[in-house]
């Protein structure tokens, strides 16, 4: 695997948390899409962007639609959260192994499997929902935001399931330890990521939030390209 376009996306990822933090627009305008770019561009060094790789490819080009609907001025919140969902569906598909053009089984063969993993993996998913979604409802409620009500559960489930695929992995076959590892990091901190920004966003202002938002987004966006690559790789 070449790191040469790694290097410069870490950077970019960086100045992005920084520019997050000190809200520097201008310098933020530049690097949350440069960072996925580069992140394109190392897939592509490194793997392709095709075969194995596609369902990845098409997720990441849908999350740096998304980053640009959510960076810009104007309210395109229901944009950037559509093009998140589409790209949590890809990446879904891609942990499922499922090739493309073809029926999705990953998922049943899952749900049957019996796995201890699986079994506290939709419980704590399921937990946490339940917890998080009424309050997050609360708050769309008080701001006067209830079209937001279903695509936010919407989402909200898609995320979990795309959570779930990654946790997964560690059954699948094909799937090393450590590119198990690193999806199912990067699936979580994603999830903490979109977490933390509706929290932020419609209940309650979190400190330093856009730094914990990008900084735990592009690790996780790096931990599921990286586990997919080792995965393509092998």
């Amino acid at each position: 695997m070449s790191y040469t376009l790694g290097i410069p996306m870490l950077i970019l990822a960086v100045i992005d948390w920084i520019a997050a933090d000190k809200k520097w627009k201008i310098i933020e305008y530049f690097a949350k899409p440069a960072t996925m770019l580069a992140l394109l561009g190392w897939m592509w060094q490194s793997t392709g962007l095709g075969g194995p790789m596609l369902w990845f490819t098409l997720g990441v080009v849908f999350c740096l639609a998304g980053d640009v609907f959510l960076m810009v001025p104007r309210n395109f919140f229901i944009f950037g959260l559509l093009s998140f969902l589409i790209g949590h569906i890809f990446y879904i598909l891609g942990l499922n192994g499922v090739p493309p053009f073809s029926n999705i089984t990953g998922l049943a063969q899952f749900l049957i499997m019996g796995k201890l993993l699986a079994i506290i993996g939709l419980i704590v998913l399921a937990a946490y929902l339940i917890w998080y979604y009424p309050k997050l409802a609360g708050g769309l409620n008080a701001q006067g935001k209830n079209s937001l009500k279903v695509p936010v559960l919407i989402y909200s489930l898609i995320i979990s399931l795309m959570v779930f695929s990654a946790l997964m992995t560690w059954y699948r076959a094909g799937w090393s330890t450590i590119a198990a590892a690193l999806v199912s990091l990067g699936a979580l901190l994603f999830f903490a990521s979109d977490s933390m920004l509706a929290w932020d966003r419609f209940l309650n202002p979190l400190p330093h939030a856009r730094l914990q938002v990008m900084l735990t987004y592009h690790l996780g966006q790096i931990g599921i390209i990286l586990g997919a690559m080792l995965y393509t790789l092998a």
